[in-house]
């Protein structure tokens, strides 16, 4: 099974190189073959590397390869090694099955663009690197993998960079996440230090033997990790770079909000949950964290024009459901959520792209309408989505994996019945902002017409996300529906299970409340938003509306507080007396620079002259020596 792990994350980098230095003289078919098929051949790979790995389960539960070693310096060694268990296995399949179908869509959707090639080496770069980083044994490797996809995000969100605003959305998402990045490197070095590796099993192990619950080190070591997390997966209070990440293609959105970047936070939490339980109060952090991001960004949700804007917000809310399970240590839930999220997330930026791409690239909702009878395949797949989403109950597969959220929120040990209730009002906030969009968007008044109709290559991964988004729950049925758990016990490997607080019978007194929640959501986003009651329109234009359209004035906050200080600063100081040194260095540089220009006359006759009397004193010289 080892032998070809290491072609999982590998193909697509190669495929990427490829497109990098040949891709000006490659057909947009060569391109598109080798953008689609490697990471459609790492997603077979990955389903072969499943299904092998459910039949011959090890007895530690993961297979670790070592390609080569990194380096070795001092007493530390580092290798490129990668690690296959149930946890990155799960992230590996939602990586290259999503991110193949997400490439297959982009053929059609960049099909005009002057960038197509460099379009497909961005992202089979992205999606290698979060396959380095889900697969990486030890978590300097994992630092190279999240470094990496920080970076082709900063790329592909300027991907068209003439736009100004859309070079100023990506230098917001590479320097916002790299608050949280500093965090965590700081945290490796601490880990380092006093653990003495890198690599994740033993580090894990070294700290349950070295360190006890609530020691000074754990604590601080989880909450650097913390704050990893934090800035790649867009939670309080480093989410800011997220709803401005919309500036790129649709396909990189749903990119990077169901498959990739974003998502790389809850890996790292669910990854060391040895270390997050040795430190309960960062663990109740991150629930804490989870719960509020999750409020924060549904209320934002709820005011926004732009449909990509609404469906950013929406993922804010949505990793701050897997925070809140994290924080109660209810692993597989989170892990649960994650998957389903990336296929019904996919779904949507895919079907929204599709929108704005058919309607002359109109992002504004309120500007479009009417376009279920027009645009039929992509109503009916972006309703199972938008279903999904809002948590419509039995028969969307978002039902149940919210649901053992809001189950874990109020029955784990670490749970309490403040996070069940802001997981709960979440909820139906969720279910209004999802049908708000539909209703606008697909009903009412036709306002701009689709310039044609969208081919197989967009349809085709609609419609089989659409397909998974329906069916994909059932494979994780509550206990009382039947307690078919294919993927709880295919985690069990991997992570605990959630501990309750005691013995309960109220699950289902929970799921109906679920139920009423999504159900109440939607019947109100209908009064609202299809029948158009004057509420909604006198709400729209309120001082609350925008002070959550505005994302809660963090931006504002923030430039005041760090950015407008540091310019401030940097105007003082930019006549300092090291800036006078170097300045003092140009001026001579350009002083000999004008004495030697003034021999550059243009006469051969001088040159010759010169030339020759310069002859003369070097021989003269050596003769003389």
């Amino acid at each position: 099974m080892t032998a070809y792990i290491p072609f999982i994350p590998a193909i697509p980098l190669l495929s990427s190189l490829i497109i990098i230095l040949f891709g000006r003289i490659l057909s947009k078919k060569i391109v598109a073959f080798l953008g689609v098929g490697s990471v459609s051949l790492s997603a077979i790979i990955t389903i072969i590397a499943g299904i092998n790995f459910i039949s011959s389960t090890p007895e530690n539960g993961s297979y670790t390869v070592t390609v080569w070693n990194w380096l070795t310096t001092g007493g530390f060694s580092a290798n490129i090694a990668f690690s296959v268990d149930a946890l990155s296995l799960i992230f590996c399949f939602v990586i290259t099955f999503v991110g193949a179908l997400i490439h297959l869509y982009s053929v059609e959707f960049m099909d005009h663009d002057e960038g197509f090639a460099r379009f497909f080496a961005y992202m089979n770069l992205f999606v290698s690197s979060m396959l380095i980083l889900v697969l990486a044994d030890n978590l300097l490797l994992m630092y190279l993998g999240w470094e990496g996809v920080g970076l082709c995000s900063y790329l592909l969100i300027g991907f068209w960079y003439k736009e100004p605003e859309n070079g100023y959305a990506a230098r917001k998402a590479f320097i916002v996440t790299r608050v949280g990045d500093t965090a965590m490197i700081i945290g490796l070095f601490l880990l380092f230090i006093n653990l003495g590796t890198l690599n994740i099993n033993e580090l894990m192990q070294q700290a349950s033997l070295k360190w006890a619950v609530s020691s000074p080190l754990a604590i601080l070591s989880a909450a650097l990790l913390l704050g990893g997390a934090l800035g790649k997966s867009a939670q309080l209070p480093l989410q800011t770079w997220l709803p401005d990440a919309m500036a790129g293609p649709s396909p990189v959105s749903a990119l990077i909000h169901a498959a990739t970047m974003v998502t790389a936070g809850v890996y790292l939490i669910a990854r060391t949950h040895v270390l997050f339980a040795l430190a309960p109060a960062v663990q109740a952090a991150v629930a804490v964290i989870g719960a509020a991001t999750l409020i924060i960004a549904g209320f934002s949700a709820l005011t926004q024009h732009d449909f990509k804007r609404v469906l950013a917000y929406s993922t804010i809310s949505q990793i701050g459901y897997m925070f809140l399970a994290l924080g109660v240590g209810a692993w597989s839930a989170a892990v649960f959520h994650f998957m389903i999220h990336a296929f019904f997330k996919a779904l949507l930026f895919l079907g929204a792209g599709a929108v704005i791409h058919l309607l002359h690239h109109e992002h504004d909702m309120f500007k479009m309408g009417g376009l279920w009878k027009k645009l039929p395949i992509i109503f009916i797949t972006f309703l199972i989505g938008s279903a999904s989403l809002a948590a419509l109950p039995l028969i969307s597969a978002g039902f149940y994996s919210k649901d053992a959220i809001l189950w874990f929120a109020w029955s784990s040990t670490n749970g309490s019945k403040w996070l069940w209730l802001a997981a709960y009002f979440g909820a139906f906030i969720t279910s209004i902002y999802t049908f708000r969009m539909i209703f606008v968007t697909f009903f009412g008044e036709a306002k701009t017409e689709p310039t044609h109709k969208p081919g197989k290559l967009m349809t085709i991964p609609l419609v089989v996300l659409a397909i998974i988004s329906l069916i994909g729950g059932f494979i994780e049925l509550p206990e009382n529906f039947g307690h078919f758990q294919i993927f709880s016990r295919f985690l069990s490997t991997t992570l605990p299970s959630v501990q309750l607080a005691g013995e309960s019978h109220n699950e289902l007194l929970f799921q109906i409340l679920s139920a009423i929640a999504s159900l109440l959501g939607i019947y109100l986003a209908y009064l609202l938003y299809f029948k158009k009651s004057s509420f909604a329109e006198s709400f729209s234009n309120s001082q609350l509306a925008n002070f959550f359209y505005k994302g809660w004035q963090f931006d504002w906050l923030y430039d005041k507080v760090f950015v407008k200080p540091l310019v401030w600063l940097s105007e003082i100081n930019k006549n300092d007396f090291v800036d006078k040194i170097y300045t003092a260095i140009a001026k001579a540089t350009e002083f000999l620079n004008s004495l030697l220009s003034r021999t550059q006359q243009g006469r051969l006759r001088w040159y010759v002259m010169v030339l020759t009397a310069g002859v003369v004193i070097i021989l003269t010289f050596m003769l003389n020596l």
